[in-house]
C-alpha cells in the first residue's frame, strides 16, 4: 500500500450541494430557501438564542439566588484516603502533584476527611475541613495551613 493508492471509503465524502443552478437540479429558483421571509434573504444569520421572536429560553427561566462566581475561591480537593497510601512523612502540594493527585500547583489545595489515616503525616495544605484536621491529629500527625 502506497500513499497514491489511498482513497476515502465509498460514500464517506459527500459532494457539496450546488444550489440555484436551474430547475433541472432540483435546487433551482429559490435554492432550497423557500419563498420570502427573513431566512430567504441574503446576509441572514440567526443570532445565538433567537427563537423567532418568542421569548428566548434564557429570558423565560427565573433567575434567583446569589452566585459569588466573581469572588469564589476554587480549591483542588484531596481526601485522606488519597494521602493514606503515600510513603512520605511530609505531604506538600508538590508531593501531591508529583503523585498525580492534584493537577496544578497554582490552585490552592483543600484536604477533606473521606478515608482513614494509619500513620502520622505532616500535611501542608491551604485549607482543611474540621473533620480532616481531627483525623490527622488523631493519627498523631500535623495539619499545617499554608498562607495564600
Amino acid at each position: 500500500m502506497r500513499l497514491h493508492n489511498l482513497s476515502p471509503m465509498k460514500r464517506s465524502v459527500k459532494e457539496r450541494k450546488r444550489v440555484g443552478r436551474g430547475p433541472g437540479s432540483g435546487l433551482g429558483k429559490t435554492a432550497g430557501r423557500g419563498h420570502k421571509g427573513q431566512k430567504s434573504r441574503s446576509g441572514y444569520s440567526r443570532k445565538w438564542g433567537f427563537e423567532g421572536g418568542q421569548m428566548p429560553l434564557y429570558r423565560r427561566v427565573p433567575k434567583r439566588g446569589f452566585k459569588n462566581s466573581l469572588f469564589a475561591k476554587e480549591y483542588q480537593e484531596v481526601n485522606l484516603k488519597q494521602i493514606a497510601p503515600l510513603r512520605h512523612k511530609v505531604i506538600t502540594p508538590e508531593v501531591l502533584k508529583e503523585k498525580g493527585i492534584i493537577k496544578k500547583l497554582n490552585v490552592p489545595v483543600k484536604v477533606l476527611s473521606a478515608g482513614e489515616l494509619k500513620r502520622a503525616y505532616e500535611i501542608h495544605a491551604h485549607k482543611f475541613s474540621k473533620k480532616a484536621k481531627e483525623k490527622i491529629e488523631e493519627a498523631g500527625g500535623k495539619a499545617v495551613e499554608i498562607g495564600g
